[in-house]
């Protein structure tokens, strides 16, 4: 965001780009900062901040200068660009590490002193969205649809603000395909297993569970979204053996007798719509209670900050750092999903991930 600055702030800051820019020494530009420049400054013409600048130049010891004075490491230009984007761009990993690491410790910081979900500062996590994308209140009184689109593939829409958006898409099945595969081929428990997922959708993974060469024995479904238990209802999932499904928001029953009655799953995986990381952090916290032993698995659908590479690695690291926190070693397999980023992938839809790989989580309890 650009800040309200005044005629003297803005000379200053345009004075310290165009420094970084002319590649002025290290002193120079320090003498500037002593001088009052502004780190956080964007230019008027391009959005561009002293940390873009740096970048650019693939100014390491720089870019470091001005991280320790306060540059906001998350800054975006008028494209949408972070410095973090540039090195990456240059194949700088030593900025790209610099910049990525500044960002984990802001995030994690704020995290903990504040006591509030990574916020919309960054540009990727919601904050106070009332809008059905980002409530789920609104959510779960919004309006659902399940179409075929004009190429074949499965949807389930939603309207945001005249917008249409994809709560679920068919191109998902090649992470779900793999995601499957991960967390059940070699699994000890493959002719009896007892499976737990938050988020119905189209229903892409629960399918492919079903499919398994042993159906699970117990397969519990968490769906609170009236349009999506009508779905599940005419599709039959209600009278299908071995299948569960609870009617609510996992915090409806996440304590109660409904799972924990179960005594722990073999799999588990979740992919909720419209909640933001703090719910799904607060879900990584009962894990330890879910899971059964120490052959249990769990996954999510790791689509934090999908549509920028630099921020979905901080948030990447960082679900893993808080997985490990509550006891679970996580690997990650990467997911080429760039043959469904075809022309009609998205349609009319908000695209909600635009990367070319998916990075899949598989985690497990810690063998003490």
């Amino acid at each position: 965001m650009q800040h309200d600055v005044g005629d003297i702030a803005i000379e200053l800051g345009e004075t310290l780009i165009q420094k970084i820019l002319s590649n002025e020494s290290l002193a120079s530009i320090s003498v500037a900062l002593d001088a009052g420049a502004p780190v956080w400054y964007q230019n008027q013409t391009e959005g561009i901040s002293p940390l873009h600048a740096a970048a650019y130049m693939q100014n390491f010891d720089l870019a470091k200068l001005l991280i320790e004075k306060g540059a906001i490491w998350n800054t975006v230009d008028y494209l949408k660009i972070t410095a973090g984007d540039i090195a990456l761009s240059f194949n700088n990993e030593a900025i790209y590490n610099l910049i990525r690491d500044a960002g984990i410790r802001s995030e994690l910081l704020l995290g903990l002193l504040e006591k509030r979900p990574l916020n919309d500062s960054t540009l990727i996590l919601r904050a106070d969205d009332e809008t059905a994308s980002g409530s789920i209140d609104v959510f779960l009184r919004s309006k659902l649809k399940y179409v075929v689109d004009q190429y074949g593939q499965n949807i389930c829409m939603l309207e945001v603000d005249d917008e249409e958006v994809g709560v679920m898409m068919g191109w998902e099945k090649i992470i779900m395909d793999e995601t499957v595969h991960k967390l059940c081929d070699a699994h000890p428990s493959a002719l009896n297993l007892k499976v737990l997922n938050v988020g119905f959708g189209l229903g892409i993974i629960d399918s492919l569970f079903q499919s398994l060469p042993s159906a699970p024995t117990d397969h519990v479904i968490i769906e609170a979204h009236p349009d999506v238990l009508a779905f599940m209802r005419a599709q039959g999932w209600y009278e299908k053996q071995g299948v569960r499904i609870l009617e609510g928001r996992w915090q409806d029953f996440i304590e109660s007798t409904d799972l924990l009655g179960y005594g722990g799953f073999d799999v588990i995986y979740t992919d909720t719509f419209s909640e933001d990381y703090s719910d799904l952090r607060q879900f990584f916290e009962h894990l330890p209670d879910l899971l059964s032993n120490e052959d249990a698995v769990f996954s999510f659908f790791n689509g934090l900050g999908a549509t920028n590479a630099f921020f979905y690695d901080i948030y990447t690291y960082i679900s893993g750092l808080h997985l490990g926190g509550i006891g679970l070693e996580v690997t990650w397999s990467d997911v080429d999903v760039a043959a469904a980023d075809e022309e009609n992938r998205w349609g009319d839809s908000r695209q909600y991930f635009t990367l070319p790989i998916y990075r899949l989580p598989t985690g497990r309890m810690k063998l003490m």
